[in-house]
């Protein structure tokens, strides 16, 4: 058994300390407490507020929908068939061939050649716009081809699939190959 021994005439009791720390945590507490409130509060009044805009572009989106429709249906065959052509140019127009040629260069190794490039189709899907051409490449190796396709297709913005192969052409030329190339042109930036 031990004794506890106080040789002081006044023993040192620091009960202030203890009890400001806790004071001061509880304050700090209650002031995050406050402040988290304020803010949720406001996030919420800001998501309503962007909740009721969204809302009211929503209705607006539908309204020109339904004017568009009732012009689509108002325009005779031949006005359609005109106006199905002015936005297909309009497609053709946003297309960037230098773009397309730049893709397809980085995609060609020295030894393949393309000889031909004939475009079937060009326009807008979600939001890109694509391209589907048919590209005539000659080789005088297929390991060089199939390596372009290879490439073409990591790039992410060509599908490239395999058509036909003609045999040599002569002159020592090599093996001309048909490809079906689908391209997706990445947005500028």
């Amino acid at each position: 058994m031990s004794a506890r021994l106080n040789l002081a005439n006044q023993p040192f009791r620091n009960h202030t300390l203890p009890w400001t720390i806790a004071s001061i945590i509880t304050l700090a507490s209650i002031a995050a407490l406050v402040f988290i409130v304020v803010k949720s509060n406001e996030m919420n009044r800001q998501a309503a507020m962007v909740e009721r805009d969204v809302s009211a572009l929503g209705q607006q989106l539908r309204e020109y929908e339904q004017k568009m429709s009732e012009i689509r249906q108002a325009l005779t065959p031949e006005q359609r068939t005109l106006h199905d052509a002015a936005h297909a140019l309009v497609d053709r127009k946003r297309f960037s061939w230098s773009r397309l040629f730049a893709d397809l260069e980085a995609a060609t190794p020295n030894n393949v050649r393309v000889s031909r490039i004939n475009v079937r189709d060009v326009g807008t899907r979600g939001g890109q716009t694509v391209a589907d051409l048919e590209l005539s490449v000659i080789s005088k190796d297929p390991a060089e081809v199939t390596g372009m396709m290879s490439r073409m297709n990591q790039t992410g913005v060509f599908r490239a699939d395999l058509v036909s192969q003609n045999p040599s052409r002569g002159r020592g030329e090599g093996a001309e190959w048909v490809i079906a190339v689908h391209y997706t042109q990445r947005k500028a930036g």
